[in-house]
C-alpha cells in the first residue's frame, strides 16, 4: 500500500511539474521552429543580398573601366592591386566571391575575403554604416558557416570523410571554430547593437575613436520612443528575452518603412537584428542561463520514466502517430510498436500507383518524428496477441507490458468472402501494394507493345477498378490521365490513349458518402476523361483473365480492388465482440467494454459518434480519436473528471478527378472543379510529414501538371498477377 501511494505521489508530482512547465516548453517549442524553419531561409536571403551587392561592383569595375578609380576610392577596392589601377583580375575575383557565397560553397573563406575587404575600406578609404553591418554579418559566415540551404551543408558530410588534402582537417578546423567562437561572436554582436541603441535612444556623443566603429548616423532616423530603445538595449545586451526584443525592432523599423521613414541601412540593420532573433543571444546570456536550467527547454529530461505509468500504442498511421505525439510531453513511458518504420500518408497513395509520386514522398520514418522525445520508444515489431490479464502486448516471444493500451492498427482490403481475387485484384493500403500496381499499370503497356494479337492487346489495355468510393475515383481518373496524357509518342504499334479505364460500383451512385450534385459531377468529369462508369453491378468473379459483372466478363489483365475494408484482427485479440467490418465495438469513451484503460481508435473501431452515426474511417476520425485518448489517459493520471463522449467532428470530404477536376464538400458547402481542385491540394500538402515532403510532392505535381510526364514510371518487383503469390496487404491481414 505504501508503494503505491509513493506511485500515485510521483505520478502527481511529475503532473503538476509538467503543467508548470508547458508555458515555457510552447515557447521553447518556438524559438526551435522558427530557428529550423524561418532560420535558414532567412540566412540564404542575408548571403544573397550581400553577393548582389558585391557582384554589382565588380560588373561595373569590369564594364566600365572608366568608374574603376572612382569605386576604388569610395567603395570596394581589391585590397591587393593599387587603388588607381584596378585590373581585370581584381575585378573578377570580386564577381568570383560573390557568387560562391550565393551558392554556399567554401562560404567560410568567400566570407572571410570580405570581410577583410570591407574593413580595408572601412578604415583606409571610405567610412560607412553599411561597411560595419556588412562585417558583422561577414563575421557571422566566417565563424558560423552558411546554414542548410547552401552546398557546405549538403557536401560538408562527404567532403570530411574524402581522401582531399587537408578536407578533414578542415572541417574539423570549421566545427572548432563554431562550437568555441560562435557564444563569444553572439555576445560581440549584442554588446555591439546595444552600444550603438543606447547612443540613439540617450543622444551621448562617441569618442572619436568610436566613430567608425558604431553605426551611429545609420540610426539617427530611428526614432521609437526613447525608453523602448533603452529598454530593448538593456535586454538584447544581457541577453535576456533578447528574441523578442530584437523581434519588437525588427517589426518597428518595417513600421517605419511603411511610414516613409527610410534610412540607408536599415536593411543591414534587419539581417543583423535577424541574427538575434532566430538564432538566440547564444550561450553567454541571461536566456541560456535560464533556459538551461530548465530541462523542458534544454531537452533533458523533465521527470524519471522509472515508474512511471506505461503507454504502449500499437499501429504508426494518424491515429497512432497523433496519440502518441500528445503524450510525448506527459509523465508517462510511451512505446510505438508498428511493423513498418515509417509512418505513410495514405490518401496519396494512389498516386504512387500511377506513377505520380515516389514512396519517399509520402512516407516519412517514425524514429525520426519523435527522436526529440526522450519518453517515447519506439519498436518494430508485428504484433501477434495481447494479454489482458497480464496487460502484455505480445510481438512473438516478446512481451510488453503496459498500464494503458492504445490500438490504432487500421485496416486492410475486404474481399467479401473471396480472398482468392486478391492475387488478380490487389488492394490499395500499404506502399508495397502501389509499387505493385504501378508495375502493374506499366507493364501492361510493355506487354501491349510486343503483343501480336489484337484482342490479346486489347484486354491488356483494359484497367478496371472495382468500387467507386474516393480511392476508386481518384485511381480511375489517375490512370485515366496517364494513358490519354502521359505516354504519347512512346509506343509504336499501338496509341496508349485506346485504353480503356471502367470503373464498376454496385451502388446507384459514385462516392456514397457525399452529396448527390457532387457525385453526378465526379461522374461526369470521369467521363470527360474516358473513364467507362458502371453503376448498380456487382463483381462475381475475378481471375487472370478478367472479371464477370452482372454475368457479363469483361477481359482484362489489370483489375485493381477499391471496394471494401476490414479491420485489423484487434477483436479477435482482445475476445470483445465486432462488426461485420471487424471494427471493435467501443465504449463512448472509445475503450474497450470491461477492459477500462484498452483503447481502440481510426478504423479499427466502431462507435456511433457522429451524429448518432458511426464514425467513418477516414484520416481527421483517427486523429480525432488519438487526442481524445490521449487527453483522456491525462486526465485519468491527474485524478480530474472524465471527458465527455467522444464525439466526431467532420471536417468535409475530398476528392480528385485528374489534373483540374475535383469535389468537395463541408458542413453543407459544396465544391468542384478548378477550385476544389486547388483547396484539394493545399490540404494534402499541408498534411503531409515532413518539408522534405512538402517540397518534393509540390515539385512533382509542378512538373507532371506543366508537362504532363511522370517521374516514377519504375517497373520493379516481381509478377504476382498469375495468382503464385499474396500481396503484402492480404498476407498480413493478422498483423497490425
Amino acid at each position: 500500500m505504501r508503494h503505491c501511494r509513493q506511485e500515485v505521489s510521483l505520478v502527481s508530482l511529475n503532473l503538476h511539474n509538467h503543467r508548470l512547465l508547458v508555458p515555457i516548453g510552447l515557447v521553447g517549442a518556438v524559438y526551435r521552429i522558427m530557428e529550423q524553419s524561418v532560420g535558414p531561409l532567412a540566412d540564404l536571403l542575408i548571403r544573397l543580398w550581400l553577393a548582389k551587392v558585391f557582384f554589382v561592383s565588380g560588373v561595373l569595375k569590369i564594364f566600365d573601366l572608366s568608374n574603376a578609380p572612382y569605386l576604388s576610392h569610395v567603395a570596394y577596392p581589391v585590397p591587393w592591386v593599387e587603388p588607381l589601377s584596378p585590373t581585370y583580375l581584381g575585378a573578377a575575383i570580386q564577381m568570383l566571391i560573390p557568387v560562391s557565397l550565393a551558392l554556399g560553397l567554401a562560404t567560410r573563406w568567400a566570407a572571410l575575403y570580405m570581410l577583410i575587404l570591407v574593413l580595408v575600406v572601412q578604415f583606409n578609404y571610405l567610412a560607412l554604416d553599411i561597411n560595419l553591418y556588412s562585417a558583422v554579418l561577414f563575421g557571422w559566415f566566417v565563424i558560423c558557416g552558411a546554414g542548410p540551404l547552401s552546398l557546405d551543408h549538403l557536401l560538408a558530410r562527404g567532403l570530411g570523410d574524402t581522401a582531399l588534402p587537408f578536407a578533414t582537417t578542415l572541417t574539423r578546423l570549421a566545427t572548432a571554430v563554431t562550437r568555441y567562437l560562435k557564444p563569444f561572436y553572439q555576445l560581440l554582436i549584442r554588446l555591439w547593437l546595444s552600444a550603438a541603441l543606447l547612443v540613439v535612444s540617450t543622444g551621448a556623443s562617441i569618442p572619436v575613436s568610436l566613430v567608425k566603429l558604431l553605426p551611429e548616423k545609420s540610426l539617427a532616423h530611428f526614432t521609437p520612443t526613447p525608453t523602448m530603445a533603452l529598454t530593448c538595449a538593456m535586454l538584447v545586451a544581457l541577453g535576456f528575452v533578447a528574441r523578442p526584443a530584437a523581434l519588437v525592432l525588427i517589426v518597428t523599423i518595417v513600421g517605419m518603412h511603411i511610414t516613409g521613414s527610410v534610412g540607408p541601412a536599415d536593411v543591414y540593420f534587419v539581417m543583423t537584428l535577424a541574427l538575434v532573433g532566430l538564432y538566440g543571444p547564444g550561450k553567454l546570456s541571461l536566456d541560456a542561463w535560464i533556459l538551461g536550467a530548465l530541462p523542458q527547454i534544454s531537452g533533458k529530461p523533465i521527470f524519471s520514466l522509472e515508474e512511471t505509468p506505461r503507454v504502449v500504442i500499437v499501429g504508426a498511421g494518424f491515429g497512432g502517430l497523433t496519440c502518441a505525439a500528445k503524450l510525448a510531453k506527459t509523465p508517462v513511458q510511451v512505446t510505438l510498436i508498428d511493423r513498418h518504420n515509417y509512418h505513410l500518408f495514405q490518401p496519396l497513395l494512389y498516386q504512387v500507383a500511377t506513377a505520380s509520386l515516389s514512396p519517399a514522398d509520402i512516407a516519412a520514418t517514425v524514429r525520426g518524428l519523435f527522436c526529440d522525445h526522450f519518453n517515447v520508444r519506439v519498436l518494430l515489431g508485428q504484433v501477434t496477441g495481447i494479454d489482458t490479464v497480464q496487460q502484455e502486448v505480445l510481438i512473438g516471444r516478446r512481451h510488453i507490458p503496459y498500464d494503458h493500451l492504445v490500438l490504432a492498427t487500421g485496416a486492410s482490403h475486404s474481399y467479401f468472402g473471396h480472398d482468392e481475387w486478391a492475387s488478380y485484384a490487389p488492394g490499395l493500403k500499404t506502399i508495397d501494394d502501389a509499387v505493385e500496381i504501378r508495375r502493374r499499370i506499366l507493364s501492361a503497356f510493355e506487354r501491349a507493345e510486343a503483343a501480336e494479337d489484337p484482342i490479346d492487346r486489347q484486354s491488356l489495355l483494359t484497367f478496371v477498378i472495382v468500387g467507386g468510393g474516393p480511392t476508386g475515383v481518384e485511381l480511375a481518373g489517375d490512370i485515366a490521365e496517364l494513358v490519354r496524357y502521359g505516354m504519347e509518342k512512346e509506343f509504336h504499334h499501338f496509341d496508349p490513349a485506346s485504353a480503356r479505364v471502367v470503373l464498376i460500383q454496385s451502388a446507384p451512385r459514385l462516392l456514397p458518402l457525399f452529396p448527390e450534385t457532387l457525385s453526378e459531377k465526379a461522374k461526369r468529369s470521369l467521363e470527360r476523361l474516358g473513364v467507362e462508369v458502371i453503376l448498380k453491378s456487382k463483381v462475381k468473379h475475378i481471375d487472370r483473365e478478367g472479371v464477370l459483372i452482372n454475368d457479363k466478363h469483361l477481359a482484362s489483365r489489370t483489375v485493381l480492388w477499391a471496394a471494401g475494408v476490414v479491420a485489423s484482427p484487434a477483436a479477435q485479440w482482445l475476445h470483445t465482440s465486432a462488426d461485420r467490418s471487424g471494427r471493435v465495438r467501443v465504449e463512448p469513451d472509445l475503450s474497450v467494454p470491461g477492459l477500462p484503460n484498452v483503447f481502440v481508435i481510426g478504423d479499427t473501431a466502431f462507435v456511433n459518434a457522429w451524429k448518432g452515426k458511426p464514425v467513418p474511417g477516414l484520416a481527421p476520425a483517427a486523429k480525432q480519436g488519438g487526442v481524445y485518448v490521449a487527453r483522456t489517459i491525462r486526465r485519468k493520471l491527474q485524478g480530474r473528471p472524465a471527458q465527455p463522449p467522444f464525439a466526431y467532428r467532420h471536417m468535409g470530404s475530398l476528392a480528385t478527378i485528374g489534373r483540374k477536376a475535383a469535389v468537395a464538400s463541408f458542413n453543407g458547402v459544396n465544391m468542384s472543379g478548378a477550385p476544389a481542385w486547388w483547396l484539394w491540394g493545399m490540404i494534402h500538402v499541408a498534411l503531409l510529414v515532413g518539408l522534405r515532403n512538402r517540397i518534393s510532392v509540390m515539385f512533382n505535381w509542378f512538373w507532371a501538371y506543366l508537362t504532363f510526364k511522370r517521374g516514377t514510371r519504375l517497373i520493379t518487383g516481381d509478377d504476382l498477377s498469375s495468382g503464385g503469390k499474396i500481396p503484402s496487404a492480404v498476407k498480413g491481414l493478422d498483423q497490425p
